[in-house]
């Protein structure tokens, strides 16, 4: 069962990142034929996020009520029936409208599955299935762009994730017995956390867990790492045409590379992340990711060296949020993980919603040269926060 239930998680986390880029891989299309201005596609990202955020905040209480197993599987639904609507939407409003149960559905299943793997699984599976996320995410412009190329229209791409992941929800309804068989004790969390609630089944109110010693640290590493992995994947092109005299069609190249980086980096990642540990695998990818902004700054006449630089940036990403996400029962204990990972989410759907535009805010002031500067803020911030939780945690240990 342990396996069967593995593999089931994996394909949901591949179901899972395969909408996150058909908005963007399709829009250029799309604005024209509902005939908006291009600018609108923030506003479905807004409306996705602001579900995404609800949704994720309420998952403590959700994932108690109902089971993993039943919150999965009914978010994903909800996931697959908000892209049929989007496959029939002939207007921007239809599209707001099913952008409200595509964030909400997202949210849940994303805090539900990652609590549910930090507590049951080991560190390596988090990055596997980080991983498969981004190949999810990887995959899904290609299915746009054939679509758009064999003349079937950007909704048919909607269409056809949206049976893969009705096909998913019926295999994650198939399997909601297994989810309470499985591994029931975390080798993550506290003995005497799991004697006091060996279930894990104790509510957590959300003003109960923001008040838990470190957990304000954690959600602004948490955000920042967001934040910055979104600005560099919206702005990083724009930075090294405009700044560093990059040809356009190889500055977005590149920009599919860090991607692919994290992508590759999660991969890797998972086969010495058990050995390393969490807190080791956080430290390295904020220190890599500072590495590769330096060298993104740095005014040389040759590009190559800001090229790395933006490769080095999407490696060291890669560790950071699977990292972090784990580490939460170790850190927390297993009793607040899912509300911690809830609240986490939300952290994160705000970092890497309101962070980018941010950016175009102040570039537009001060000039794209400051994103390399921008990210090292970000950086820091992560890095200090994650550092004063990992200090925390050593005087608790000591104490005890």
């Amino acid at each position: 069962m342990y396996s069967l239930l593995l593999a089931i998680i994996y394909i949901a986390f591949i179901s899972l990142g395969l909408p996150d880029s058909l908005i963007g891989a399709g829009w250029p299309v799309m604005h024209q034929d509902l005939g908006v201005p291009i600018a609108f596609a923030g506003i479905i990202t807004m409306i996705i996020a602001g579900g995404t955020i609800v949704s994720s905040l309420a998952s403590e209480r959700v994932t108690r009520r109902f089971g993993v197993g039943v919150v999965t599987a009914v978010s994903v639904g909800l996931t697959a029936a908000a892209l049929f609507g989007f496959s029939t939407s002939g207007s921007f409003w239809m599209l707001c409208l099913w952008a409200i149960p595509y964030g909400l559905g997202a949210g849940a299943v994303d805090a539900a599955l990652n609590n549910y793997v930090a507590v049951h699984y080991a560190a390596r599976h988090m990055n596997w299935l980080h991983g498969c996320w981004g190949l999810g995410a990887s995959i899904s412009p290609f299915i746009m762009s054939y679509t758009l190329t064999s003349g079937w229209g950007w909704s048919s791409a909607y269409l056809i994730v949206g049976i893969l992941q009705a096909v998913l929800t019926f295999a994650l309804l198939i399997s909601i017995p297994l989810w309470g068989k499985v591994n029931p004790v975390s080798p993550n969390a506290d003995a005497h956390e799991e004697s006091d609630d060996p279930a894990g089944r104790t509510h957590v109110p959300l003003a109960q867990a923001i008040r838990i010693p470190g957990v304000l640290l954690i959600l602004t590493a948490f955000f920042a790492y967001c934040a910055l992995e979104s600005t560099a994947i919206l702005w990083a092109p724009s930075y090294l045409v405009t700044e560093r005299g990059v040809a356009p069609a190889t500055a977005a190249a590149f920009a599919s590379l860090f991607l692919l980086g994290i992508t590759a980096g999660r991969f890797l990642a998972g086969f010495f992340a058990d050995r390393i540990g969490d807190q080791q695998l956080i430290r390295g990818g904020f220190v890599t990711v500072a590495l590769g902004a330096v060298l993104l700054a740095l005014p040389l006449e040759t590009t190559v060296v800001a090229l790395a630089g933006l490769v080095i940036l999407g490696l060291g990403c890669a560790p950071i949020y699977p990292a972090i996400i784990h580490s939460t029962p170790v850190n927390f204990g297993r009793r607040n993980s899912q509300a911690i990972i809830g609240i986490q989410m939300a952290a994160a759907y705000t970092g890497s919603t309101f962070a980018p535009p941010l950016f175009g805010a102040i570039s537009a002031w001060t000039g794209m040269w400051i994103l390399p500067l921008f990210l090292a803020v970000l950086v820091a911030l992560g890095l200090v926060m994650s550092e004063r939780l990992n200090a925390r945690v050593r005087r608790r240990v000591v104490v005890r």
